[in-house]
């Protein structure tokens, strides 16, 4: 199965802290397919580190780029792209 990427850009007001971004590592941990998350053309990072996933220092407006391989990854980047892009600092 070929891989897909997918970039998105960062919804939460204010980036992807420890809430959202532990919301977004346990769905691609879930997935139970490899997905990395990018910080613009910055080198990947595994999707399911909540630690890797802070570590890249995302901000709103940011654009990060998804990428999977496997079996559902179109659906599991949907899923994802969805968490990054909504502003779960507003609920």
């Amino acid at each position: 199965m070929p891989q897909i990427t997918r970039t998105v850009r960062i919804g939460s007001s204010h980036g992807l802290h420890a809430r959202p971004a532990k919301l977004f590592a346990q769905a691609a941990k879930e997935s139970g397919i490899p997905v990395t998350i990018a910080k613009d053309a910055g080198s990947p990072v595994n999707a399911a580190s909540i630690l890797g996933i802070i570590a890249l220092g995302l901000e709103q407006g940011d654009y990060v780029t998804l990428t999977a391989d496997g079996d559902n990854a179109e659906a599991t980047l949907e899923r994802l792209a969805e968490l990054l892009t909504t502003d779960h600092d507003a609920e």
